[in-house]
């Protein structure tokens, strides 16, 4: 039996790594897809997937930092399938471990805006969608490991996951009070995914940090989306403001 029969998800960063996984699985589990990426190329193939697997899916190409592309992205789902139930905040960025002496306003303003401002404006969109729907929502929101520990990324991104998982935590709070409208977080540890090849210079010290950490076991993007496929199903229907740790016992040692 299908977990998301006919629900309605946005998913970011759904061209690639954990996002695409994510499209994919909920897809398969009945959900009505809104596939979103900035690059147009990767919304185009993810959505080729899934329809070849019989999915129900439709692309934007979007930035999840600008408000006008939210809009779309949140009026595709509504006008398009009807409803908007889960949201997915995967996209993000890092910051080639760079620490707070030497991270620029640049990078700053870029990681904040992609991995915190973007997952809040959205959020706030499905919110004023869902509070109007008898059945809710769900938004899961992909924070990582980098949100519960000092060293497992630079200034900005650290600073941006904690973040995130600290507005998971309110909207769980407050909005849980409908008692029907959840937010949850997953905090991933080492995936195998491209956005390792944004690493392009590394902080020296910023690397030596994170290697005091030991190695990190590698896990797939399709772990990750089984985990996010249990926090938007019912099968956690009890979950709420909770951060899911998926690192293969990374931060257990």
């Amino acid at each position: 039996m299908v977990k998301l029969s006919g629900k309605t998800a946005i998913v970011t960063g759904a061209g690639s790594g954990m996002g695409r996984a994510i499209a994919n699985l909920f897809a398969k589990e009945g959900a009505r897809v809104v596939a979103v990426d900035l690059n147009g190329d990767s919304v185009e193939a993810v959505v080729s997937e899934i329809k070849e697997t019989g999915g129900d899916v439709v692309g934007v190409t979007g930035d999840v930092m600008k408000q006008d592309d939210i809009d779309r992205m949140v009026e595709m789902a509504t006008k398009t399938f009807g409803s908007l139930d889960i949201l997915v905040n995967n996209a993000g960025i890092m910051d080639n471990f760079l620490t707070v002496g030497e991270v620029t306003d640049e990078v700053w303003d870029r990681v904040l805006g992609v991995n915190l401002t973007g997952p809040m404006k959205l959020a706030r969109a499905a919110i004023h969608v869902m509070e109007k729907q008898e059945t809710g929502g769900v938004i899961v929101n992909n924070a990582s490991v980098g949100g519960l520990f000092g060293t497992r990324g630079g200034a900005a991104y650290v600073a941006s996951k904690h973040a995130l998982i600290g507005l998971t935590k309110n909207i769980a709070a407050t909005y849980g009070t409908l008692g029907n409208i959840r937010a949850n977080a997953i905090a991933p540890g080492g995936v195998n995914t491209n956005i390792g090849a944004t690493i392009t210079a590394p902080s020296e010290l910023g690397m030596k940090a994170i290697q005091g950490a030991g190695e990190a076991p590698m896990g797939e993007a399709e772990q990750i989306a089984t985990v996010a496929l249990f926090l938007a199903s019912d099968d956690s229907s009890f979950v709420n403001g909770d951060v899911l740790k998926a690192d293969g016992g990374w931060t257990a040692r």
